[in-house]
């Protein structure tokens, strides 16, 4: 293990780096990269994956680049590449002064494969994109050669050099890798390495038309970088003897030097109740299924972090699911399990009320505020504490309130007496109802004055503690209730073919606005997170004004994988 992180358990990447190490493949260095593509905004699967390449190349000493895959100008735009920079700062790494890009090298790739037709490896095919589709083959059937694979050198540089100038339409033609057409990997039938586009890029603009496949670049910018580990998610297993060819026939021509990089693969994270697929987010995004890609509903790094997820709670979970070479589905309770576990610790505590139930206490005296003393985090005394007003009337939730309570219900209902937390015991002594509706609006109450503070000198015990809000001082929010964005747990019900969308929860979002919440929120910050108490865990939303108090729901109180874990002990 790493000397300064020796409590991280072992996983099989480790120990090839370890190993590497060792045997001094690498001169003992360690470097790894994460490359994402910026068409979209980051999700808590790459969040796995920064975790894993900054984490390793922490752990050893070594450095880690932040790479944008910029190969596809129709997809790719600057407000990807910013919220990309944003996320990986939030989760907490450093990538150094400033982040890579694959067009840094576009001029070595186009030199590449100039290199490579010179060398015999790679040719100009003309066929149409049908044409190659039919040509490849099946799994079961090998590939034709392109009636084109015999170009002399000559022609092919030709029409790599006019591909440049745009002298030729978009699909006319690809450079591909002259390997083998019966190969038994797909992967390796003379893939395409370069395809023409007459698209602006976002930085380089129109310099180029013709723009490298990821399978061409991605390898390239590995070896130019020096990167010692290149960490993939499993779906580029079938590529990796591409990847190795490729840097083969590059370094046996003098453009890259040896050790080269090797490619490791490892699975990639699958998330109960959520959507991991860039396009399907892009989809809810662009058809307004959600308000945006920070939707706090959303699985994005940016949506995670407006609903009030800490980065130490995402590095938390990453740490805890652990690498695998087999796919495997995550329960997203280990996640909310992490989220709680952060802010039961960080988070201070608050009363708030969000279905309120008016109560009038009629022999509290008319007119009195007291101040109360309430404790700001139990689980830090640092904390210290604040002071909550009181006065004659409060708000209660109306979950908490049964006229005719079934035998398992141990909160108010009439003759019950119940604590008021940080105040008294009352007891209810009457229900007032709208005549036309009969629905309850309003409660009787009356408190033991010997009971402040929540206790009771005569030692009498009562079942239920509830939180209340002063009606006087209370402060008017809105409060936002997420839920899983798929109401099924599986996301493999989310196939290719199916409408994913009739899988979308309808309830995922509920805003509760006329909520009530205690005084000393009504500064809160935006970003602020508390603990309301048995409720949840809430942030204050960017939506916040001087005039409208926003909270989102982080999570809830109820613990499901902390059930989990032990009745796995059982």
């Amino acid at each position: 293990m790493a000397e300064n992180d020796i409590s991280r358990p072992a996983d099989f990447i480790r120990e090839v780096v370890e190993n590497d190490i060792k045997t001094k493949k690498y001169d003992s260095r360690v470097h790894t990269r994460f490359p994402p593509e910026p068409n979209g905004y980051l999700h808590i699967g790459h969040a796995k994956s920064i975790c894993l390449n900054f984490g390793i190349a922490r752990d050893y000493g070594g450095l880690c680049n932040l790479r944008f895959d910029d190969t596809n100008p129709e997809k790719e735009e600057q407000e990807y590449v910013n919220s990309i920079l944003d996320s990986v700062r939030w989760l907490g790494f450093d990538f150094g002064p400033e982040a890579l890009y694959a067009s840094d090298y576009f001029d070595f790739m186009y030199k590449a494969a100039g290199y490579l037709i010179t060398a015999g490896h790679a040719y100009v095919d003309s066929q149409t994109a049908d044409e190659m589709r039919e040509n490849r083959g099946t799994l079961t059937s090998p590939g034709k050669d392109s009636p084109f694979r015999g170009r002399s050198e000559e022609e092919n540089l030709r029409l790599l050099r006019e591909m440049r100038d745009g002298s030729h339409p978009d699909g006319s033609m690809v450079v591909r890798a002259k390997i083998d057409m019966a190969s038994p990997n797909i992967n390796m039938r003379d893939p395409a390495l370069y395809r023409i586009k007459h698209a602006d890029h976002h930085r380089t603009g129109g310099k180029w038309c013709i723009y490298p496949m990821y399978t061409f670049a991605h390898p390239i910018e590995d070896a130019v970088e020096n990167i010692t580990h290149s960490i993939c998610t499993l779906e580029f297993e079938d590529q990796r003897p591409f990847y190795d060819w490729l840097l083969e026939r590059l370094a046996e021509g003098g453009l890259l030097e040896r050790p080269l990089p090797q490619q490791i693969e490892f699975a990639r994270l699958n998330l109960s109740h959520t959507i991991l697929s860039k396009r399907k987010l892009i989809q809810l995004v662009q058809e307004g299924h959600v308000s945006g890609w920070d939707d706090p509903r959303m699985p994005t790094i940016s949506g995670m972090r407006r609903r009030g997820f800490t980065p130490e709670a995402i590095r938390n979970f990453c740490d805890r699911i652990g690498v695998a070479k087999r796919e495997s589905l995550v329960d997203i309770a280990l996640l909310e399990y992490c989220v709680r576990e952060d802010l039961n610790k960080r988070a201070p505590r608050a009363m708030a009320v969000l279905r309120p139930l008016k109560v009038v206490i009629d022999n509290y005296p008319e007119g009195l505020t007291e101040e109360l003393d309430a404790v700001n985090n139990p689980e830090d005394a640092s904390m210290g504490t604040r002071k909550v007003p009181f006065s004659r009337v409060i708000y209660i939730e109306k979950d908490d309130f049964r006229e005719a309570p079934p035998k398992e219900f141990f909160r108010l209902a009439p003759g019950r007496e119940v604590r008021l937390r940080y105040a008294y015991y009352i007891t209810c002594t009457g229900v007032i109802k709208d005549e036309k509706t009969g629905e309850i609006t309003e409660l009787r109450c009356t408190y033991d004055p010997k009971t402040k503070g929540g206790d009771s000198p005569d030692g009498r015990k009562v079942k239920a503690t509830l939180h209340w809000v002063s009606a006087r001082h209370t402060v008017a929010a809105e409060v936002r209730l997420y839920g899983y964005l798929l109401i099924k747990p599986d996301p493999a019900d989310v196939e290719e073919g199916k409408d994913f969308k009739s899988l979308l929860n309808p309830n995922s979002l509920e805003r509760l606005q006329s909520c009530h919440v205690e005084p000393a929120l009504a500064s809160a910050a935006q970003g602020s997170r508390y603990q309301f108490e048995r409720l949840g865990y809430f942030c204050v939303d960017p939506d916040t004004s001087v005039d409208q108090l926003v909270f989102n729901r982080i999570v809830t109180l109820k613990d499901t994988w902390a059930k989990i874990e032990k009745a796995k002990k059982k």
